[in-house]
């Protein structure tokens, strides 16, 4: 069951611990070419038991172009199905096979199998406040699969042979926009996968940080002891550039990420990328799809989200409204 949308509390749903906006249950699935960069294909699917409703948000690009498409339903008596008009997911063996699809009336038609590459990688909750009002009150899990199926696109469909990719499930309470810095790095290597998640407060002073690096054996997954991040957004000529208020000139990013690792291991990651999914004009930031390179001479690639506001380093011009957590 833990597969299934019933995170909540020991009673049945829609009731919550916390009747918040923003309390959400949520499954994320991202997959892309694994030797090139290229075309990205994103479906979500999540519930809101304060307002009653599923969502499916598609994002990505095909062809160099954004793509994206959104689908709703009220609960009507049924917050547990995964399936929001053209969008279904089916949990077909659980934390080994997920099949998603999307349909007639799907801005991009989607049949694609993930087959788990890795173990799953339970992170702690993690709690961030404003003051009183909690922004961020969450429990996570990622995965690393490959992908494979096919995806249409304007007329087009588009075949998928051993993608990479990650999937997540969180559940809590998420107020994204409240957030001074979010990195999420999922990073596809030959014998593995780094993922999870870092926050910051606007000062740059860690708020949370947990991750992994999942083997690709499926051995247990290692635990991330520290994480360090140089990376820079870059314009369409490959220069640095301030993301400003709304990331208008930003193309892409560039730079470097550390991992320390319970087992000793250090590893460096150089990256370079475009834009997979800008969030504005919702939110600031957004995913990025990267080419990586270890400091031992691996290869991979995959996606590093980079989301806040006001954070003093990569967001210092942007506004939100309310207060935000400071450290």
């Amino acid at each position: 069951m833990d597969e299934f949308f019933v995170h909540q509390i020991p009673e049945p749903l829609p009731n919550v611990a916390v009747h918040h906006d923003h309390w959400r249950e949520s499954l994320f699935f991202v997959c892309h070419p694994r030797n090139e960069l290229g075309d990205v294909v994103i479906l979500t699917m999540a519930h809101f038991p304060k307002r009653e409703v599923v969502d499916a948000i598609q994002m990505g690009r095909v062809g160099g172009e954004r793509m994206g498409g959104y689908h709703q339903r009220p609960y009507d008596g049924d917050p547990h199905t995964l399936r929001v008009g053209p969008v279904e997911i089916d949990i077909v063996e659980p934390y080994k096979t997920v099949r998603l699809r999307a349909g007639e009336g799907a801005p991009v038609g989607v049949d694609l199998t993930f087959t788990a590459r890795t173990r799953e990688y339970g992170l702690r909750r993690g709690t961030m406040k404003a003051g009183h009002e909690i922004i961020w009150d969450q429990s996570h899990m990622v995965q690393s699969g490959t992908y494979n199926g096919t995806f249409t696109h304007n007329g087009t469909t588009h075949e998928v042979k051993d993608w990479w990719g990650q999937r997540d499930h969180s559940w809590g309470i998420r107020d994204h926009g409240r957030c001074p810095l979010w990195i999420w790095p999922a990073f596809q290597l030959p014998d593995g996968m780094f993922g999870g998640w870092h926050w910051e407060y606007p000062n740059g002073a860690h708020c949370f940080t947990d991750m992994c690096f999942a083997p690709a054996d499926y051995s247990d997954p290692i635990p991330v002891v520290r994480f360090d991040h140089d990376v820079e957004f870059v314009d369409e000529d490959d220069k640095p550039v301030a993301f400003g208020k709304h990331g208008e000139d930003v193309r892409g990013v560039r730079g470097s990420v550390r991992f320390a690792l319970a087992n000793g291991d250090r590893v460096t990651c150089e990256l370079a990328g475009a834009w997979a999914a800008p969030y504005e004009p919702f939110r600031r930031g957004g995913q990025f799809n990267v080419a990586i390179k270890t400091g031992d001479g691996r290869d991979g690639n995959g996606i590093l989200e980079v989301t806040g506001a006001r954070h003093h380093r990569y967001f210092p011009d942007t506004d939100v409204e309310g207060a935000l957590p400071e450290g």
